[in-house]
Order: structure tokens, then sequence, then C-alpha cells
């Protein structure tokens, strides 16, 4: 048991960005319908969809009465990993008798959103928010060159998010809330290839946070003229402490824990109406994806058995959008975006190679009396080409080098959104 302890704590980093990267690493931007068809430009601002709350609690103060809106969105990733070598290094042998290829990792996700808000007086709102801020799946074929690496992952989470709003004046709103977050993780990777190994067991770790993890989000609306609103929010960093164990075939279970920690994120948008049909908007946001290092590994007496060296950079996006109100009961928008991924070749892995991005998307919105209001939003993602590079330079290293590209990779993402107001 203890020969592969060593190879599967390490592979816990990969555990933790076992998604298919649609917000940088292993983050979910999908949380709006409405914001969706804008590639997210301006989601920090004041419009009929809640679920600018997600990213700025400050703009509940727009909406009155008493709201609930759900967001449903499907992903549909594809990407191939094409190894060109693969080799033992201790050996300074190939890998043989496997494909090469990965076949396709990417499996289609789910991401469910829900959001209500009830405005107490003319200042004061209250709301709550349920979301998905990190998962999806990765699960390339189960025998191939990088098994090592990956035989399969998934992370979920949820989180949930109790918010007030207070307008301090007409031009200016402050908000706050309390984020508790469940996060669950699992991996499968292989304790060996061939020749070494004809048929290598599989080892499969487990963590979860039962406890949660505990964070906040403020934020603030100013609108300095007439038209024109200008957003910010910020989701603080949240302490996530795993416990789980490390099963290797047959073998009786290892308890183990680690302790990481999620990066804050700050989005700035604006919002200009250009005239009584036709507005734009655009949003900054900053991940702080490099404080994402290095995180201990303990078994339960509290000895540092291993590390998790994800050395991750920063990430960014940018996003311009528009919308058009078509008549009174039909507005339409489109968006374009370019995220830069907080993952490139130094640090990329099988289970999750990300790269920097390219969006590409379109919407609309049906209003039916002033009780119910639909909407839907699509995004098409255009990765950049890039390379699996792992070596013994790689914080990932696991004794075997593989390399090769990335390809076929393209994202779908549909968005179906729909609110009530009481």
């Amino acid at each position: 048991m203890s020969r592969y302890l060593p190879i599967t704590i390490a592979s816990l980093s990969s555990l933790l960005i076992a998604s298919d990267a649609f917000a940088g690493a292993f983050a979910v931007r999908e949380q709006s319908a409405w914001f969706q068809g804008l590639s997210f430009a301006g989601n920090a601002t004041v419009s009929k969809s809640l679920s600018s709350m997600y990213w700025n609690p400050a703009t509940m103060t727009g909406h009155d009465g008493v709201q609930v809106e759900t967001s449903q969105t499907i992903v549909f990733p594809r990407a191939t990993i094409d190894l060109d070598t693969a080799t033992i290094d201790a050996l300074g042998i190939p890998v043989t008798g496997v494909p090469y290829s990965s076949g396709d990792i990417g499996v289609d996700a789910w991401v469910p959103g829900g959001y209500g808000t009830w405005k107490i007086n003319d200042r004061l709102s209250l709301g709550i928010s349920s979301s998905a801020p990190y998962g999806f799946e990765t699960k390339p074929q189960n025998e191939w060159a990088g098994q090592v690496y990956a035989r399969s992952s998934r992370v979920l989470s949820v989180n949930i998010t109790p918010m007030a709003a207070y307008e301090l004046t007409e031009k200016f709103s402050l908000g706050v809330g309390v984020q508790l977050q469940y996060l669950q993780v699992r991996l499968k990777s292989a304790t060996g290839v061939p020749p070494i190994a004809a048929s290598s067991p599989t080892a499969e770790l487990r963590g979860e946070d039962y406890n949660l993890g505990f964070g906040a989000t403020v934020g603030a609306l100013f609108k300095p003229w007439e038209g024109t609103q200008l957003g910010i929010g910020y989701r603080s960093p949240i302490e996530q402490n795993l416990k789980g164990r490390l099963i290797v075939g047959g073998n009786t279970p290892t308890p183990i824990r680690a302790n990481i920690i999620l990066p804050e994120t700050v989005t700035v948008s604006f919002q200009q109406v250009l005239n009584e049909r036709w507005r734009g908007m655009g949003t900054f946001e900053w991940t702080h994806w490099s404080r994402f290092g290095t995180f201990p590994v303990f078994n339960l007496q509290d000895q540092v058995v291993s590390e998790l060296p994800f050395q991750y950079n920063d990430g960014y996006f940018i996003s311009l959008g528009t919308e058009y109100d078509f008549t009174q009961n039909i507005t339409g928008r489109f968006g374009l975006a370019y995220e830069w991924s907080p993952i490139d070749e130094a640090n990329r892995t099988p289970r999750l190679p990300d790269s920097n991005r390219f969006w590409l998307s379109a919407g609309v919105s049906y209003f039916y009396e002033d009780w119910l209001e639909v909407d839907f939003g699509y995004s098409h993602i255009f990765p950049e080409s890039s390379n699996i590079n792992i070596n013994p330079d790689h914080p990932f290293y696991e004794g075997i080098t593989i390399q090769g590209p990335v390809n076929d990779t393209n994202v779908d993402i549909i968005s179906f959104g729909a609110r009530l107001k009481f």
C-alpha cells in the first residue's frame, strides 16, 4: 500500500482540477442564462435578470417586490489528448501495449442555479442564491499511455449565499452576503503502465468537506447619471477542509486530509443605454489563482505525507456585449469575450488541458405579461492550441514523461432561464 501512496497523494492536485475549464482552471462561470448570451458582459450591473447578484449583491436593489429565477445550463465539452511520446524514465523505455490517445475526455455536464429577491422597502433588499461555482468531470479511456495521470475525475460543489443590499442614495447601493460551500472530489488513476504492469490496479481518492467552507461576497453599484451603471463585486477566498480516503485495488482504505483555499474573484462591469432600445455593456474579471500554489497533505497523525504543487497563474477575463429590444416582449443579445487561463504548458495535465480561449455568445428573452420572463443563451468556446508536456520539471510529474497536443477542443453551452414576479 505504501508504494502507491505517494503517486495517488500527488494526484490529488489533479483531482481538484478535474473539470473541463469554462472559467479558468476548475471554476464554473455558467451561472446565468441571461448573461450567457452576452458572454457575461455587464454581469455586475442591474438588468431584468436576478442573476447579477451572484457577481454583485448590490444589484438586488434594482428589483421590486418578490422575484425568483432559475438558470439551467448544459455544457458539452470536447477534447482529445494525442501523445507523441510516453517514456518510463527510470528504465528509459517507452510505454507499450496501450493507445497513446486519451479518446474524448469531455463529459457533458448540468449546471443548475437559483436566485430569489425580496424588496423589504424602498431601500433594503434581501436575497439568496444557490449555485455550483466549481465542478464538472473528465474521463479518458481507461487504458492509455497517460493513465497514471488520469483515468477519471469528478468535482461537485454546492454554494448557498444569503445576501442583503441597501440603497444609500438614488445613485449608490451596497450589498453583502455570506457564502456556505460544499465541495466533493473523486479521482481514479492507474498505479502503473505497461510493459511494467500489464494490468495496473486503479487508485481511487475521495475527499469531501462535510463541515462546509465559509466566505463572503460584497459589491457596490454606482449610477453616475441616467442610463449609466458601474458595478463591482468581490467573492472572497474559501478554505475547504477535505477529508477522504485512498483506495488502491482491493486494499484497506487509507484516511488522508488536505486543506485548500479556493481563490477570490473581482468583477468590474459597466452598462450604458445607447437609445431607448439599445444597450452596451462590458466586464473585466480577475481571479487570484496564483494563491493556488502548494498545499500540504496530512495523514491522521498530522504528518505531512506529500504536497499539492499547483503553481497556477492569475486568471483574467474581458467581455463586451450588446442588447436590443426588438419588441416590447422580445430582447436579443450578443457577446464576445477573451479569457486568459491560469494554466499553461508548465502546469497543464491530462485532467485539465485548459488554455486561453475566445467566447462567442448570443441569446434572447421573452417577456410574458408582467409576471413571467424566459431566457435562452448559447455560447461556443474556441480554445487556443495547447500541449501536454509532463517531464521531471513539471509539478505533477509521476516518473513518466508524456508529451503531445490537445486536439479537437471545443465547448458548446446551452442555457435556459425563467423568472417569476409576485
